[in-house]
């Protein structure tokens, strides 16, 4: 088992999370009294930190040795990060985003001006969970750069070279690395639902309906990636969630990871991977056969966070077993498939059975790996 510490050169752990927890009650009156100015943003943020440390005591409790805030302060685990960013505004489209079977509430980015990070109110919500993580990783999840072009609009009037835009987009990356490694962080999680996009061939339609290439636009956003993370510190590990959609149980792409796999786990210069695999959506484990890098993480999705039913323990087990015959044991982990709250509204579960689903995790990884 690998050291605690948040200092640990290799902070990877056989169970572990995505990031995302529902919102407890408390948080979820405190946001609407905000909301409603009967409650002052120092008021807000003194609940938050309670609940966060209450969530955060009990991921240690569980037997995980990477914990999260939970994103207890975000409404999105997108938006929020990537409307604070220099140059990028948030507003209130004619509509939200559509899944399956639900449309999230409507609101989004666009691009105003240049980009760039400087002082980001993140950096003060990572402090604390680095605080109260104690001798635990304190794992930060912030949105991929390519959700910033994936889901935002951009003034041609300030980036009429889109190649400037992406140089841009890598440079305030690139800063927001450091700024969050100087901050204590070595545990920085990258969520990005484009490359699961890129494996939908509905989605990839809707991509060339935007006037783009989904096979160049997918280099393009490698490429991108690349460069954010090509100085980070040798001791800050930088790892990928990919998601096919996660609003209130429901979903938007189908498709395995083969027309990407060989960008993914060959090109990226990630050290680690969270994947969907928890139903046939996701395809199947041969994709995997492009990780060759002995250094690369692969951590397995196959408990779902979207229904409270815990999974049949051998059957995760045989999935695991099946994994192998494309990367090796020592190589693998187990998470659940994503967050259990990508927005506030969160999953249709308890939050006893989101205990339970992360217990479940633990428990399982323990008998697999010791």
């Amino acid at each position: 088992m690998l050291n605690q510490s948040p200092s640990n050169k290799q902070p990877f752990f056989k169970a572990d999370q995505v990031g995302s927890l529902l919102r407890s009650d408390r948080i979820k009156t405190a946001r609407s009294q905000k909301a409603a100015g009967t409650l002052s943003a120092e008021q807000l943020r003194a609940i938050e930190n309670e609940e966060i440390t209450r969530i955060v005591q009990k991921q240690k409790e569980l037997g995980l040795q990477a914990v999260t805030d939970g994103e207890f302060r975000r409404a999105y685990w997108h938006f929020d990060f990537l409307e604070h960013l220099d140059g990028v505004q948030g507003y209130t489209p004619e509509s939200g985003i559509q899944f399956k079977q639900a449309q999230s509430i409507a609101h989004a980015v666009k691009v105003v001006g240049k980009l760039g990070f400087s002082d980001h109110p993140m950096l003060k919500d990572y402090k604390f969970l680095h605080e109260i993580a104690g001798q635990h990783a304190a794992k930060m999840t912030i949105p991929s750069p390519s959700m910033l072009h994936f889901r935002g609009e951009i003034d041609r009037n300030v980036y009429p070279d889109e190649n400037e835009y992406f140089h841009d987009l890598a440079a305030a990356y690139k800063k927001a690395l450091h700024a969050f490694y100087d901050a204590g962080c070595r545990y920085l999680q990258l969520d990005d639902t484009s490359w699961a996009y890129f494996c939908s061939e509905e989605q990839r339609e809707q991509i060339r309906a935007r006037g783009y290439d989904p096979a160049q636009l997918s280099e393009l956003y490698a490429r991108t990636i690349n460069e954010a993370v090509s100085d980070r510190p040798a001791d800050m590990k930088v790892t990928m969630h990919i998601c096919r959609g996660n609003f209130r149980s429901t979903w938007i792409a189908s498709g395995g990871y083969e027309p990407v796999a060989e960008t993914l786990f060959g090109s990226l210069n990630i050290d680690g991977f969270f994947l969907e695999y928890d139903n046939e959506r996701s395809g199947g484990f041969e994709p995997l056969r492009f990780v060759q890098r002995p250094d690369l993480h692969i951590v397995l999705g196959l408990i779902t966070s979207k229904f409270g039913e815990l999974e049949q323990a051998d059957e995760v087990k045989r999935r695991i077993d099946e994994a192998t015959r494309y990367v090796p044991l020592e190589q693998l982990a187990l998470s659940p498939q994503c967050g259990f709250a990508s927005t506030e509204e969160g999953n249709l579960l308890t939050e006893e059975q989101q205990w339970a689903k992360l217990e479940h995790v633990v428990k399982i990884a323990k008998e697999v790996w010791g």
